[in-house]
């Protein structure tokens, strides 16, 4: 468990990780606080958007949409790897989830089977959200996985943990499937290595 990371600090991490950031004009300041807490973090989520194109995705996360208000995500790994941050604090973008995940996640152990939607993940995780259709037949450009790794180490060596804090939404929420089209234990061994 640990407080979350000020912006300066979340942009410095990034940038010491040598991930390509891109600031949205008011990142530092959009988020859902009031709405909930944001704390203690616990880990990273990643996500596929289930669309394409950079600039209309940026939009989506940082507006959201009339059933869940913006930002969906801290920031937007694009395929081209750069980062577009859209939040800093609270998003709406991890939902509940199974409660017995994020208790393996504290405890940086095996991940199990994911049952239960009964704990509000957005407290307790960083979120990405990566451009990509999630239709299994869309491709990850290396440049794009990279940046995965990069924020998810970057995250990682701010605060202390292992690849072990670093799952999917398919691996926190019954019923979802992202990401699609890549394995989160493979991530998790390229985080392990980079954190080395």
């Amino acid at each position: 468990m640990a407080p979350p990371m000020s912006a300066n600090e979340f942009l410095a991490a990034l940038r010491r990780e040598g991930a390509t950031v891109v600031e949205v004009d008011g990142w530092r300041n959009h988020n859902r606080d009031g709405h909930g807490p944001w704390g203690p973090v616990n880990g990273v989520m990643i996500h596929h958007t289930a669309t394409s194109g950079t600039d209309s995705t940026v939009r989506l996360c940082w507006n959201g949409y009339d059933e869940l208000p913006g930002p969906l995500c801290h920031g937007v790994i694009a395929k081209d790897g750069r980062i577009h941050l859209v939040g800093c604090g609270r998003a709406n973008h991890a939902g509940g989830g199974d409660g017995d995940v994020l208790q393996a996640v504290i405890a940086e152990k095996r991940l199990p089977p994911v049952r239960w939607a009964d704990t509000d993940g957005n407290v307790h995780f960083y979120g990405f959200e990566c451009v990509n259709r999630g239709d299994g037949k869309d491709p990850w450009p290396e440049e794009q996985l990279l940046a995965v790794e990069q924020v998810a180490a970057a995250i990682c060596r701010f605060h202390g943990w292992s690849e072990r804090s670093v799952i999917g939404h398919l691996e926190w929420r019954p019923g979802k499937v992202d990401p699609t089209g890549f394995s989160m234990d493979r991530l998790r061994e390229r985080v392990r290595e980079r954190l080395k």
